[in-house]
């Protein structure tokens, strides 16, 4: 994409403008933003996110504060700081951090479109979400119901211009969600790259197929495979010669202990993660004790550790967030907010008013409670998504568990206010304690004596608030700072073994490239040629275009079953010269093309490109030494 405005605009994958990343380009242009001020390194391309994810922290103070006051937006701002998806995301060139902090601006302006009572705020807004449909498309719609609610509760305007203005915001909205995809699906598709992961190569069948309706109701994918083991009860039967027992299609063989190979974003250029269940392990990270058998020493290993990779996301059902796969990722709070939700909104309450009738603090609940039940619930029951697609709940959860500390401190101020009061005090009680108990639980199979220590030490602090009310904000300052203890290592792990997964989970882990394969390439290939060589999926041409920084054909995609080019088309440029050489990894699929090679393609001797891969660190480099290289001849 830093290449050409032609690549750039249409968020190609590979330098030639073949094919293109299976998300849309903004995020993707604020990294090349980046990488054309700085120059092509790893850090350059997540520098974006890790602004973006410090900025969400600042948001998330200014939403609170002017409500809630400073207090309340400090606790909330650094619960955000400390989740340990956030952390891990935030260092990763995936779109999820930039997602989360445009989000949280389109609800900060529709705050003060409603507290300023300025129309043209709320189409910004709206505005502002439609632009995060071109960052991760339907993910972005998550947070309507929250700000539909909010602005309609929250607005003193009369209904007739509530609803106006209402229809206009989302004409706005639509206006610049679409202006990206129908540009794109306007053009003419010799003009432009093959929409990765579309099944018609389209912008708008990506944005409501693959990245919208198949996330909740299951993955298929161009040519009609799905993925198994995502949290359902799969028999582990495919469609159309799909892989099965949890590979996914194109190139993620699950190899045995759960850790998938060859993951790699399309245009990663990061090292590559372990998920492990959220495990935080590896060979970097100096805080943790040596490793026997893929885990620290001293530790019981729990089961369901691995699970399938990083498609492992639990069983669907209320209780999934709860689950091994996603709870260390983001639900370290998650029971706190929960009675935060209710404390929050009880401690607001106004008897002078009618129920129906919110105040302001109310309103603030409400969107984010709006925001976290809608979203909660998704992840609760969707069949395709990615443990860290749940950093789409660290705002509201951040911000609702802050408030349950502070609705817990409100002093009655007559003896009507006492009895609520006391119940305030009990739900932070409850809610402090059961966040306890399940986040030793989260950690036992990890470290059974931080288990025993966030127990024995909030029950502590609780007995003391109780017995010493004088002090009782001390003691709840040294409660929360307990049960900060496991989240925080958490979110230090990817930190200081300098993870930045191309799948983030908070395991660590690192990628290779056969340089050799590169050098053999180089020294084959003619000056006509287009591309290094030719792959199945983008997982495998990553690393080689980012090494190399020269095309390669990726036929089938992110997934490796895109119908990207035919046969025909293939056999020309062949015969063309413009490819030489087709590598197959260990995680292929069979297809037309695959099988041509195969019958006609001469075998490279392994030994001539090398048989072993060499890592190369910082770029997310990923080579499987369990692959052939194949010679094309044009006479075939």
């Amino acid at each position: 994409m830093s290449k050409s405005w032609h690549n750039f605009w249409y968020a190609s994958f590979d330098p030639a403008g073949f094919i293109t990343v299976d998300k849309p380009p903004v995020a993707l242009w604020f990294m090349v933003i980046c990488v054309k001020i700085f120059g092509l390194h790893g850090w350059s391309i997540v520098l974006s996110s890790v602004l973006f994810g410090i900025g969400s922290v600042y948001l998330i103070y200014k939403m609170v504060k002017p409500t809630f006051g400073p207090l309340t937006a400090r606790i909330a701002a650094f619960f955000m700081t400390i989740t340990p998806i956030v952390v891990t995301d935030s260092r990763t060139n995936n779109m999820d951090a930039t997602l989360v902090f445009f989000l949280l601006l389109a609800g900060w302006v529709l705050q003060r479109a409603v507290r300023k009572r300025r129309g043209w705020l709320v189409l910004v807004s709206f505005a502002l979400v439609g632009v995060a449909f071109n960052i991760k498309m339907l993910q972005a719609y998550m947070v309507l119901p929250a700000m539909y609610l909010y602005y309609w509760v929250a607005s003193r305007q009369n209904w007739k211009r509530v609803l106006t203005q209402t229809v206009l915001a989302t004409l706005a909205l639509a206006v610049v969600s679409l202006s990206w995809p129908l540009a794109v699906d306007s053009t003419s598709k010799s003009m432009r790259p093959y929409i990765g992961s579309s099944s018609t190569n389209s912008v708008l069948n990506l944005a409501f197929g693959y990245n919208g309706t198949q996330r909740l109701f299951g993955q298929t994918t161009g040519t009609g495979g799905t993925f198994s083991g995502m949290g359902t009860k799969a028999s582990g039967k495919t469609k159309t010669g799909a892989p099965t027992g949890g590979t996914k299609q194109g190139g993620m063989k699950k190899p045995a202990g759960g850790a998938p190979t060859g993951q790699a974003k399309p245009t990663s250029g990061m090292k590559k993660g372990t998920t492990n269940g959220g495990k935080p392990s590896g060979k970097s990270l100096s805080s943790m004790p040596k490793t026997t058998k893929g885990r620290p020493t001293g530790m019981k290993g729990g089961a369901g550790q691995g699970g399938n990779g990083i498609f492992n996301v639990g069983t669907a059902g209320v209780t999934r967030l709860f689950q091994t796969a996603l709870r260390r990722q983001i639900s370290w709070f998650l029971p706190l907010a929960l009675f935060g939700m209710v404390a929050a909104y009880l401690a607001a309450y106004d008897r002078k008013k009618k129920w129906w009738q919110t105040n302001r603090k109310q309103q603030d609940v409400l969107y984010w409670a709006g925001w976290l039940i809608p979203v909660g619930a998704f992840f609760s029951v969707a069949n395709f998504f990615h443990p860290y697609y749940t950093i789409m709940l660290a705002p509201p959860l951040a911000v609702l568990a802050a408030l349950a500390i502070t609705s817990g401190l409100k002093k009655a101020t007559s003896k009507r206010d006492d009895k609520r009061a006391r119940w305030l005090r009990y739900l932070l009680f409850m809610g402090l304690g059961t966040t306890a108990c399940l986040q030793s639980y989260y950690v036992w199979a990890y470290y059974p004596w931080l288990s025993l220590v966030i127990l024995i030490l909030t029950a502590v602090a609780l007995v003391m608030m109780t017995l010493i009310p004088a002090k009782e904000r001390l003691f709840l300052t040294l409660e929360v700072g307990f049960l900060c203890l496991a989240p925080g290592f958490w979110a230090l792990t990817s930190t200081i073994s300098g993870e930045s997964a191309a799948v983030p989970t908070t395991g660590l882990g690192t990628g290779t490239v056969n340089t050799q394969l590169i050098k053999y390439l180089k020294q084959h290939n003619g000056k006509s040629t287009t591309y290094l060589f030719a792959t199945t999926d983008s997982n495998t041409a990553a690393p080689y275009i980012i090494k190399t920084g020269q095309a390669v054909m990726t036929i089938g995609g992110y997934n490796g079953t895109d119908n990207a080019i035919s046969l025909k088309k293939f056999k020309q440029l062949v015969k063309d010269g413009k490819v030489k050489y087709f590598y197959i990894s260990s995680h292929t699929n069979n297809n037309a093309i695959v099988k041509w090679v195969k019958k006609y393609g001469t075998k490279v001797s392994a030994s001539a490109y090398g048989g072993t891969s060499s890592q190369t660190k910082g770029v997310g480099a990923m080579g499987s030494t369990n692959a052939t290289l194949y010679r094309l001849s044009a006479s075939k």
